[in-house]
């Protein structure tokens, strides 16, 4: 079975930077035992990195959720250091879901599973997520509980509930559900 891992956004600015919540560092080794796992299958992996610019705040985005992060070429841009980005693709993203990811994925022979990983649950995992799905609808598509954080617990667990809903599977988080 060709299985395909996606990480997302797991970059500092998420973690314990302008956004950072304690509930993602707590995820941060989850996360890399499971890139370790998929390495050593020989699975694919492909990271997303969220990317804004110097004018993030003049974006509707920005406006919207007036912190500066993940600005290009900063620190919090950059993908944690725990992670092992070695063989991997990174598709930088300007907004939370990325058409870029679904067409690519669906372009290269599409994979019978996809398994996403990172953050924030609620905001970009589940739009990729859901744009995945709406892309290869005959796809498994798994998301790891335990490797996700939300922007609070209680938006985890509903971003969690919706993707349920939508015949995605939901793994190591059954007891939230």
């Amino acid at each position: 079975m060709k299985k395909l891992l996606i990480v997302i956004d797991m970059q500092n600015d998420f973690i314990d930077g302008s956004l950072g919540t304690l509930e993602a560092a707590a995820i941060v080794l989850r996360v890399r035992e499971k890139l370790v796992q998929f390495k050593q299958s020989g699975y694919e992996i492909i990271f997303t990195r969220d990317t804004h610019h110097k004018d993030y705040l003049q974006t509707q985005e920005g406006r919207e959720l007036p912190v500066p992060h993940c600005i290009e070429n900063t620190e919090g841009w950059r993908i944690c250091s725990l992670m092992d980005t070695a063989g991997a693709m990174v598709i930088d993203k300007v907004s939370f879901g990325s058409l870029e990811l679904a067409e690519f994925v669906a372009a290269h022979n599409a994979p019978e599973e996809i398994e996403l990983v990172g953050l924030c649950t609620d905001i970009c995992v589940i739009s990729n997520a859901l744009i995945l799905k709406a892309r290869l609808p005959e796809t498994k598509i798994t998301v790891d509980s335990s490797c996700c954080a939300g922007v609070t617990p209680q938006s985890h667990i509903n971003a969690l509930r919706a993707m349920k809903m939508c015949q995605i599977n939901i793994i190591n988080g059954e007891d939230l559900l």
